[in-house]
């Protein structure tokens, strides 16, 4: 069969891509996979041992605690940003003086080096010097000479029962990405049907709830999948301010016992396993929202 000169120069054009794809992500996959039935401790050959790695997954208290503790972070920060998002995106898109002043200051978190962040998250959280439990000590003094009680700061990175909200501010401070999309899609709201709306008698409320969301629901979807995918593999925060796995596993997840397991354990097969069981858990989750929204998604004013 002959290739015509434009398919060999479409072929020239796009083989760095291509030679990219194989070696970066379509070789690593397949070797990942092969790995996972595999003891490989990345400088002897790896040997195949069939499912064992899986089975000694579902036996591992560890693995167990990081797919629980992902699974409770994901079912809670992708609602709270998104609903964060949402709200500053409606307020941002409000015609004010200062506007786009407003725009930038909240979108500048977003921008800033997830490690970055995660040490400056560090000192704001230290229980003894950190600027927030600073601010709370003399607001929780007088609420306990008021009331005879005995609150005390958090201990935020040292507490098990503080990790959690701890994890949940510092995603709250970096929406600006998401409200950038969420403006981008309030400016495309069609106006004759917010004054339709208006005309019918419908308040803020109203219209928010029956216009502008419909109207926007592309992008919440988008940004609803996308958030569940970082959600399941949330990696660079607790890795910076929890790197051992933070108190009784509290701040261990998928991404973070994988990559303990790979290279402070070099377990490299049975980090694979666990790689792939985040891939399907992905998957699958990704699988529910699409059920469980398709219904909501509106293109052109028609359920999707």
């Amino acid at each position: 069969m002959k290739v015509s000169r434009e398919n060999r120069l479409g072929l020239l054009f796009t083989s760095p891509f291509l030679l990219g794809f194989v070696v970066f992500s379509a070789y690593p996959l397949l070797a990942s996979l092969w790995y996972s039935f595999c003891a490989y401790d990345l400088i002897t050959p790896p040997v195949f041992v069939g499912l064992d790695n899986y089975r000694e997954l579902a036996h591992d208290p560890h693995f167990l605690q990081a797919a629980w503790n992902t699974v409770v972070f994901a079912a809670l920060v992708v609602p709270l940003t998104m609903g964060l998002a949402l709200l500053l995106a409606l307020l941002l898109h409000l015609k004010l003086r200062g506007q786009a002043l407003y725009r930038a200051l909240f979108f500048l978190p977003s921008i800033v080096p997830v490690v970055a962040s995660g040490v400056l998250w560090l000192w704001l959280f230290n229980a003894d010097y950190g600027f927030i439990n600073i601010c709370l000590r003399p607001l929780l003094s007088a609420l306990n000479h008021l009331t005879g009680a005995h609150l005390a700061p958090p201990g935020w990175i040292n507490d098990p029962h503080w990790v959690l909200p701890a994890l949940l501010i510092m995603s709250a401070w970096g929406v600006g990405g998401n409200v950038i999309l969420y403006l981008a899609a309030l400016g495309d709201v069609p106006r004759h049907l917010c004054e339709a709306a208006e005309v019918d008698g419908a308040g803020a409320w109203a219209k928010v709830r029956h216009v502008t969301l419909p109207m926007i629901s592309p992008v919440l979807f988008f940004t609803l999948i996308m958030g569940l995918i970082g959600a399941f593999q949330v990696f660079a925060h607790p890795m910076v301010i929890w790197p051992n796995g933070g108190p009784a596993d509290s701040a261990t997840f998928f991404a973070t016992y994988i990559f303990i397991n790979a290279f402070v354990f070099l377990r490299m097969g049975y980090a694979s396993a666990q790689a792939w069981v985040l891939f399907l858990v992905i998957i699958a989750a990704t699988w529910l929202a699409f059920r469980a929204t398709r219904r909501f998604v509106y293109h052109d004013g028609e359920g999707g």
